[in-house]
């Protein structure tokens, strides 16, 4: 496995990279950070939902989603991040996904503990210190490679966070901006001598080496590497792409009438936010569509589900959900049947 230690690059390669080298059939470790701020969606997320998109447009902020689930966050040259691409069957990969991430977070932890941060894991996905949360992280599969990406924090521009995302009014963005500030904490915020930014790279390549073995350094995207990323760019940077959550389906029409009821609901499960809106007609689902910051794989399966749940009774989204997690060998940690029940039901 090589690792491409590539420090400062575009706000579009910290993205577009770890999304291209899969598609090359590569493992690696990729170490980088962007040079100009944007806003990151998850897969599941709809834009125009979470993002104040006009807000962002204004302010010059481009806004990405990613094929890796969770939540949005805006992000910058502040945040240090780690980017690992590894085949399904690596010996070093274990069953299940929690057991992923309990492995694959101990890098960064240890990273964090040399620092004098006593950092540690938290399910499902979270490094957490001092009660506070100290890294996003977040793993999506790509064929058949795993991508585990996440970060060091060194600085977070918490204004910006709460100014980025869709809110009903000012009160609720302050309220959002201090409960962001109470509970995500940053290198800065931890220990008083922060290293330069070439000590944090090397400490965080050090510690992935200690799980992954040694590993050849490339410090430049090859040609082929470049290709790639170049060609999924078009598809990626596109409205389309970002907004395709937040549009109804083709020739949808929702009449209310006695008895037929439009939901827009929303369920807090410990694996994340889970959105619906729901049609229901005499208590039968017509239609569903599901969105949030939550974990997901298959993550195509998730419209298999709502088309699984589309002529049942509300009653039976439990059930249902569970024989599909059952027969599609579905994984979705921190959310159960029993919570799209909640949201759906």
């Amino acid at each position: 496995m090589k690792l491409y230690r590539l420090e400062t690059v575009t706000w579009q390669d910290s993205q577009l990279l770890y999304h291209a080298l899969p598609r090359l059939d590569r493992e690696g470790l990729i170490l980088l950070s962007p040079a100009s701020p944007y806003v990151c969606l998850g897969y599941f997320q709809d834009a125009e939902q979470e993002v104040d998109l006009p807000f962002c447009r204004e302010a010059g902020i481009p806004v990405f989603r990613r094929e890796v689930g969770g939540g949005g966050v805006y992000l910058d040259g502040q945040q240090l991040f780690w980017q690992l691409v590894i085949h399904k069957e690596n010996p070093l990969v274990p069953t299940g996904k929690e057991a992923f991430y309990r492995r694959f977070l101990q890098p960064p932890i240890e990273a964090y503990r040399a620092l004098g941060i006593p950092a540690e894991y938290k399910p499902v996905n979270d490094i957490v210190a001092n009660n506070r949360k100290v890294s996003g992280t977040g793993v999506a599969e790509i064929g058949d490679y795993i991508i585990f990406v996440g970060n060091l924090i060194v600085d977070f521009d918490y204004e910006m966070m709460a100014r980025v995302l869709k809110v009903p009014d000012e009160k609720f963005r302050d309220k959002v901006y201090k409960t962001i500030y109470e509970n995500l904490s940053t290198i800065k915020r931890e220990v008083a001598d922060v290293p330069p930014t070439e000590d944090l790279w090397t400490l965080m390549a050090d510690k992935f080496a200690a799980l992954l073995g040694p590993m050849e350094e490339q410090r430049t995207v090859d040609a082929a590497w470049r290709a790639k990323a170049d060609e999924l760019a078009p598809q990626f940077l596109s409205d389309e792409w970002l907004l395709r959550r937040g549009r109804p389906g083709a020739g949808r029409t929702v009449k209310v009438r006695e008895g037929v009821e439009v939901r827009h609901k929303m369920h807090k499960a410990p694996g994340g936010l889970i959105r619906a809106t729901i049609e229901v007609e005499e208590k039968v689902i017509r239609h569903v569509e599901i969105s949030g910051d939550f974990f997901f794989f298959p993550a195509e399966a998730l419209r298999d589900l709502e088309a699984a749940l589309a002529g049942k009774r509300i009653d039976q989204v439990e059930e249902t959900a569970a024989r599909f997690y059952a027969e599609q060998a579905v994984e979705s940690p921190g959310v159960t049947p029993a919570d799209f029940a909640q949201v759906v039901g």
